[in-house]
């Protein structure tokens, strides 16, 4: 279970337990402890620089159910597909949504993937496509 799920069904009582429970939501400094923000009808930041075998994190901190799909076609020809849901490719993450919301990633939950060939990958939030919700992450040797 994500700790924020956690905290979200457990209701931390009074102040100092809140307080204690949502230590180390963030990491030091008070910079978020992701890579991407997926917030109301976008990713942020919408296009991410990494070098090969790194990992992006993604986090929905939005109140709005969001997924992390890489698009038909738009990632390298040898690069492994990325879906949240674990889908092996763009027919069966939408078809997994439309059926029953597959892949879906709630307020506070996280996907991460590990790139390990370079070149421009573009994703996109199925339900919210219609809204040009898209990102990009290059990946750079």
């Amino acid at each position: 279970m994500h700790r924020r799920r956690f905290l979200r069904k457990g209701g931390a009582v009074g102040s100092a337990a809140a307080a204690i429970g949502l230590a180390g939501c963030a990491a030091v400094g008070g910079e978020p402890d992701h890579d991407v923000g997926m917030v109301a009808s976008g990713y942020r930041p919408r296009q991410i620089t990494v070098a090969v075998g790194d990992t992006v994190v993604w986090e929905n901190t939005s109140a709005r159910a969001h997924t992390v799909t890489a698009t038909e076609g738009g990632i390298p020809s040898d690069a492994e597909f990325f879906a949240s849901g674990g889908f092996d490719d763009y027919a069966s993450a939408e078809a997994a949504w439309n059926a029953d919301f597959g892949g879906i990633l709630e307020s506070g939950d996280r996907f991460e993937h590990t790139f390990t060939v370079p070149g421009v990958y573009e994703y996109v939030c199925i339900p919210h496509r219609k809204g040009n919700m898209y990102g990009t992450v290059v990946v750079e040797e």
